[in-house]
């Protein structure tokens, strides 16, 4: 049994329950810790789990294999630095982090401590997603050209209910670092290559109450020469018309809505496939579990959460500067030694 503990008990920490929940066979929350001794208490009373109002004070009980991380945004460095500074293995929610100097304090304490990093990508784990990636990854397509991903909906947030999305400071941003980051991570994996160099505009046409972006577009450049857009909003709903991606390569095409999958050769015809839904976060929680139990690789660890941290980071430069910006990569932030040793607060 993998002993988990939960840093943060609100809003998205139920989904990832519901994974736990479902493979209550081989891995379990037992032990949780928020801020809120409201949610610490019914959490802990839903788990069966012990209760912490410190996560610090949780990890130093000793008690556990690994946590899933699930605090608001600016959180997320700090919490899996001390994470795996004590061995644990880690799963974290989007985004790994918020800027450069916490990136590299993320991969340096997760290489020296030796520990699994998972990055949440839970869209990762729709069968269609997982059948693309097959027919790319067999090369029946050939080199790809271009990808779009999309992810759109109106959104009701509002002054009252927004929270800490509404500061930047809190956030890293608007929806592009939220949502975004979601159509992000999945165009990194259709495209296949290391992201480059990226272009994007931002706008905000409803949400003015926020400190970020309500809605994006982004371009990127891969290292395979692959092109990628991508289009994300928290505006309003996109046309029906509208897939949720699709890949334009060498040898034909394939696009879906996110529930079925269709795939056409070039002179070879069209094959179309409707998967039964799944909840993507239960595939989540046991593909954790697997990559643990079996001691292999996730689908997405530190580096692909990094590489997918520097394609926004680059769309948001790009933006500020009306510029083509560079993306930051896991080999960009590697630490230099005094830097590895600070586990402070980030710059």
């Amino acid at each position: 049994m993998i002993r988990v503990g939960l840093i943060g008990g609100g809003g998205i920490a139920s989904a990832h329950i519901r994974g736990y929940t479902a493979h209550a066979d081989r891995i379990a929350v037992t032990a949780i810790a928020d801020a809120v001794p409201e949610t610490v208490e019914r959490r802990a009373a839903e788990l069966g789990a012990r209760g912490f109002a410190d996560y610090r004070e949780m990890i130093a009980a000793g008690e556990l294999d690994a946590v899933d991380i699930c605090l608001p945004h600016h959180l997320h460095a700090d919490a899996v630095v001390a994470a795996a500074e004590a061995g644990l293995h880690v799963l974290c929610e989007k985004p790994l982090c918020l800027r450069p100097v916490e990136a590299g304090r993320v991969q340096h304490a997760v290489a020296a401590s030796g520990v699994t990093l998972m990055c949440a990508h839970n869209q990762l784990f729709l069968p269609a997603v997982a059948a693309a990636k097959e027919v790319l990854d067999s090369g029946r397509l050939g080199r790809v050209y271009e990808v779009r991903t999309t992810d759109c909906f109106h959104n009701d947030f509002d002054p009252a209910n927004m929270g800490w999305r509404a500061s930047a400071a809190t956030s890293g941003g608007g929806e592009l670092i939220d949502t975004g980051y979601h159509p992000t991570y999945l165009m990194l994996h259709l495209a296949g290559s290391v992201p480059v160099e990226a272009v994007a505009m931002l706008s905000t046409h409803r949400l003015t109450f926020a400190e970020g972006e309500d809605s994006a577009q982004v371009i990127v450049r891969f290292e395979n020469g692959a092109v990628g857009t991508l289009w994300t909003s928290w505006a309003y709903d996109p046309p029906e018309i509208t897939e949720r991606f699709s890949v334009v390569a060498e040898h034909g095409t394939l696009h879906s809505d996110g529930t079925s999958l269709h795939v056409h050769l070039r002179g070879g015809g069209t094959t179309s496939t409707t998967y039964e839904p799944v909840d993507t976060f239960v595939a989540e929680i046991g593909h954790f579990a697997d990559a643990l139990t079996t001691a292999s690789r996730p689908l997405h660890t530190e580096k692909e959460g990094i590489e997918a941290l520097g394609m926004i980071l680059a769309g948001y430069e790009s933006a500020r500067t009306r510029t083509i910006a560079p993306v930051l990569r896991a080999a960009d932030t590697v630490l230099r030694p005094a830097e590895a040793g600070s586990t402070g607060a980030p710059q």
